[in-house]
């Protein structure tokens, strides 16, 4: 099994003591702070606006997974670069040049990700697969996380081991991106199908009436779970 990352979506933290939940995401040993920027036009949320990611990039070394869900990709790539994010993630769904902002990610020096909705077809991926770090496949309609009646898509297993499918066949070293109610419950399955890296929330590392070190615990079974079963 290859070796799973964990990236912590801060917008499921504490928005009100954002530094303490950060410490303690960092004291738990998760690899990386998933930022999701929204503009309200992508998706009515809009939890987290670029002043506060700057504060969040002061306090803290921690690799910034930026997932940017806007309408105008490329000024929020480019200011989430300027900010120092070390990894960008854009949705094809609103990109006009998506080789362009490719592009713009690595002349920064940083990874670039592209972003599929649940419904998009893994075939517009054919010409781009080979040229980013990574796919981020979105298991619930984006920027709709705090709708609790919003289930992850029943095709959301299959679609991950078909773009497994497409990245070993290629012989890619691309990583496969999971968000979106990825649960504790859910998360083996995931990982069996191709899953690498786990955007964690609400229903894993942020489960509410548990500390963040218990559900990280539950997390590693969860994954290790994976492994013996498959």
């Amino acid at each position: 099994m290859a070796a799973i990352t964990y990236s912590a979506s801060i917008m499921c933290g504490d928005l009100a003591n954002l530094q303490p939940t950060i410490q303690e995401i960092e004291r738990v040993g998760v690899d990386a702070l998933h930022v999701d920027i929204l503009d309200g036009k992508f998706s009515p949320s809009m939890p987290l606006g670029l002043e506060t990611v700057r504060r969040v990039r002061d306090v803290t070394d921690l690799t910034m997974d930026a997932h940017i869900m806007t309408v105008d990709n490329e000024f929020y790539v480019s200011e989430m670069l300027d900010l120092g994010a070390e990894s960008v993630t854009f949705h094809l769904e609103t990109t006009l040049h998506a080789d362009r902002l490719i592009n713009l990610a690595k002349k920064a020096g940083a990874r670039v990700g592209v972003a599929l909705n649940p419904a998009t077809s893994l075939s517009v991926l054919e010409f781009i697969l080979p040229r980013v770090d990574s796919v981020c496949l979105m298991l619930i309609n984006p920027g709709y996380a705090t709708d609790k009646s919003e289930k992850q898509v029943p095709y959301a297993v299959e679609k991950v081991r078909r773009l497994r499918a497409l990245i070993d066949a290629q012989d890619l070293n691309v990583d496969l991106q999971v968000d979106g109610r990825v649960s504790l419950e859910v998360i083996p399955d995931l990982v069996r199908a191709g899953a690498t890296n786990l955007v964690l929330g609400s229903t894993s590392l942020f489960v509410p009436g548990r500390s963040l070190e218990t559900n990280k615990a539950l997390l590693d079974e969860a994954v290790a779970s994976a492994g013996s079963s498959s």
